[in-house]
């Protein structure tokens, strides 16, 4: 235990890959803060003439340019249908502002391990690299041009480059982690997106950067990020596990645990490497027909795929994008703060559960965030239902926010991402981590587009649809998940054969027709 310590180079090489996380977050706030400009931006673009005078008044207060005029014959103002067709455009332009990013990510999701198998971790990272370089770029000079293209296009290569990276950036501390602080420092990845989104929240704040004169920038921003961790990464050591069996080089892995591990002594991860490649050469690259048809990998994947749809459908994405408005609901004058606030929070309790993750283990935390987050969605629901009745229900709903929150940022917001690295050894890791990352992206583009309907279907009632749901992820959890804490990838192999292959068959079938109903749920 008091061999696996932590190393300058060990603590600079999580933080420069947790930079990618970092801008993963700020990816995902970023576009809210300055919807409404954007939105009246887009409409100046196309010259479709604003709402009202007030939003043409909003232009021009908060501009120092010039806003040509554009004069309209009464003939020509947008009346009846023509309107709704030019509201409906605005929108769908603003929907795909929004989700293209989730659309990118989907795709890049896939490659992300094969590109850290084919260039080495570093290497792949930096290639990413140019894709947030550019994405970054083109929304940066967004005004200067079409900006409904240029931002459209921009988030989609910022989601290719997050898709990527939500697959290499745990694969990368997962391999460079010593065993016992394997759990810790995977969730950097969480603790570096949470951080993303806060700082998004804060600059995009109106008299920061979230006003007419500097949107894009705001947009443009990780440009900078992009090239300092392009620099940061010629300094980080490769990955030992990758040099050691996937390239077969022992003495460049030996050199790069030397590094890592601050000592000439590296024999106990050889030793565990040396285990693992033996394993390796028997199993051989595998692909994702062979991840559901292999038995010894069946378990661990659909395991991987439900904790990260629980992370999602958890309701987490429905209170961060929709959070302002349930505030404005419960009567806060001034809804940006508290949800700069939730941001805050979010943050901090990711540092809570950095510090607890090796001392509570990871299946603990997870069924304690998902329960406390069970009780917090159904007080949020009574707090909405019963807001007409009681002007008091909005601190009951606000106070339910912040907590949920709290509990997410316990157990299922850091976990999954790290959990999937340990639950597989190198042959099938890369392809593991790439469907999981998928099925994380393809579970946020399906909340991002569905919640505002089901929103407007249910009502205040929604979060009692959302607490149904988590109830189910908690029983699965409950019978399905192992505990991973401090123990080798054979140990926890052997942990999920105890779970599926002990169980005599009666028993298999009632477990598979289960997990066919949580998949629905």
């Amino acid at each position: 235990m008091t061999e696996d310590k932590i190393t300058g180079t060990l603590i600079f090489a999580v933080f420069t890959a947790a930079l990618s996380s970092f801008q993963f977050g700020y990816d995902i706030g970023v576009i809210n803060a300055p919807q409404e400009i954007i939105i009246s931006h887009y409409r100046h673009v196309l010259g479709i003439p604003l709402d009202d005078r007030k939003a043409t008044n909003n232009y021009a207060v908060n501009s120092t340019e010039a806003l040509p005029t554009v004069t309209y014959p009464a003939n020509l103002v947008p009346a009846g249908e023509e309107a709704m067709a030019s509201a409906g455009l605005i929108t769908m332009l603003w929907s795909l502002s929004v989700s293209s990013f989730a659309v990118g990510g989907m795709i890049a999701s896939f490659f992300g391990g094969w590109l850290g198998d084919k260039l080495g971790r570093i290497k792949a990272l930096m290639v990413a690299n140019i894709l947030s370089l550019a994405g970054a770029l083109l929304m940066g000079f967004s005004k200067l041009g079409p900006s409904h293209i240029l931002i459209i296009a921009g988030r989609s290569i910022s989601g290719l480059y997050c898709g990527l990276i939500s697959g290499l950036v745990p694969m990368y501390i997962g391999e460079i982690a010593p065993t016992t602080l394997r759990g810790a420092l995977g969730t950097f990845h969480q603790l570096a997106i949470v951080t993303g989104i806060l700082i998004s929240q804060i600059v995009g704040l109106e008299f920061i950067l979230g006003n007419h004169d500097l949107w894009h920038i705001l947009l443009g921003l990780s440009a900078v990020r992009a090239l300092l961790q392009f620099l940061l990464l010629f300094f980080c050591p490769e990955s030992p596990r990758y040099l050691y069996i996937t390239l077969e080089e022992e003495a460049k892995a030996k050199q790069s645990l030397k590094r890592l591990r601050g000592s000439d002594d590296v024999t106990k991860d050889i030793n565990e490497m040396k285990k693992e490649k033996e394993e390796a050469s028997s199993e051989q690259k595998v692909s994702i027909i062979q991840l559901f048809t292999d038995s010894s990998y069946r378990q661990p994947i659909i395991v991987s795929l439900m904790l990260h749809a629980a992370q999602q459908f958890s309701g987490i994405n429905g209170i961060f994008y929709y959070s302002t408005s349930i505030f404005q609901t419960a009567g806060i004058s001034k809804p940006v703060y508290a949800t700069i606030g939730v941001g805050a929070i979010n943050l901090v309790f990711t540092v809570f559960s950095v510090l607890l993750v090796e001392k509570a283990g990871r299946r603990s935390l997870f069924l304690i965030g998902m329960s406390g987050m069970f009780f917090c969605t159904i007080f949020m629901s009574l707090g909405l239902v019963l807001l007409d009745k009681f002007a008091w229900m909005s601190y009951v709903s606000m106070t339910a926010i912040f907590l949920f929150v709290s509990f997410f940022e316990i157990g299922p917001g850091p976990i999954p991402w790290f959990m999937v690295a340990e639950f597989f050894s190198q042959g099938p890791r890369p392809t593991a981590l790439a469907l999981a990352a998928f099925s994380n992206w393809f579970c946020n583009f399906l909340v991002a587009l569905c919640f505002q309907y089901i929103a407007d279907f249910c009502g205040p009632y929604v979060f009692f649809l959302f607490a149904g749901v988590v109830l189910a992820f908690i029983v699965f959890t409950f019978f399905k998940v192992p505990e991973t804490k401090g123990k080798s990838f054979e140990e926890i192999a052997a942990e999920f054969r105890k779970k599926s292959g002990s169980a005599p068959r009666p028993k298999a079938a009632v477990e598979m027709e289960f997990l066919g109903a949580s998949e629905t749920a």
